[in-house]
């Protein structure tokens, strides 16, 4: 197996706006639903491509807090989806020593689904692999409003020195405190918008648009996008002398 990519430069973490199963699914005369089943056989061969390609951390965008605008009838069909994904997935993950969390606010979510979120989450804990965080009912700016509520809490109950707060104060209450920052974040579908995601954690990230829908990016154009990383010149507002 080759050298990890990270050891070379690559992206530790690479956050994914899987983009374009909808329309992947229409330009097959099929139901929306038919590509969102396509897209989450990919989520498993990506997940697997991680270790090889020096990836450690990856956070997949599956549902957004503007997605509940969509017919009754898909977003019930992406719960469905999800509730099946997770309890047929649970013994792979743990298989493969991945770890996973969710992100976002799980207010609006059946109780059902949040069990299984939760079970997940308690049955890969002590895995040591790769670590997948999947974005469920999460919009950045509703993460950073949810933060900033906590926050002034514990500012109000004495908890924290309104004068100590800096840079570094609020990503400790965002959802993704106990993770990196994304070094690399991909967009399929050919859109080049970042959608709400992961704001303030991708200040600094590289991005990748791509025109390949997502039911049909595979792990090699994820390996090509990963190794590309390496080749750019990262300053973070700085000059190189």
């Amino acid at each position: 197996m080759a050298e990890p990519l990270r050891d070379q430069g690559g992206p530790r973490h690479v956050a994914i706006i899987m983009d374009g199963n909808g329309r992947w699914a229409t330009n097959r005369g099929r139901p929306r639903l038919f590509g969102h089943h396509a897209g989450a056989k990919r989520v498993r061969e990506v997940v697997e491509a991680c270790p090889s390609v020096g990836v450690k951390y990856l956070t997949i965008f599956a549902f957004s807090t503007e997605n509940w605008k969509r017919t009754q009838v898909e977003v019930a069909g992406l719960m469905s989806l999800f509730r099946r994904y997770i309890a047929k997935e649970t013994k792979a993950l743990r298989d493969r020593n991945v770890q996973v969390r969710f992100i976002g606010d799980r207010i609006r979510l059946d109780a059902k689904l949040i069990k299984l979120m939760d079970e997940l989450e308690q049955s890969t804990e002590h895995c040591t692999g790769t670590n997948l965080t999947i974005a469920l009912n999460y919009g950045a700016r509703d993460e950073v409003a949810r933060a900033t509520k906590r926050l002034a809490l514990d500012v109000r109950d004495g908890k924290l020195d309104p004068e100590s707060v800096d840079v570094e104060t609020l990503p400790r209450y965002l959802d993704t405190h106990v993770l990196p920052d994304p070094d690399l974040v991909i967009r399929t579908s050919g859109e080049a918008r970042i959608s709400n995601f992961l704001l303030w954690q991708s200040a600094y990230a590289e991005y990748e648009f791509v025109d390949t829908l997502w039911p049909d990016f595979s792990a090699e154009e994820f390996g090509k996008l990963v190794g590309g990383y390496g080749k750019r010149d990262r300053r973070f507002g700085g000059v190189k002398t």
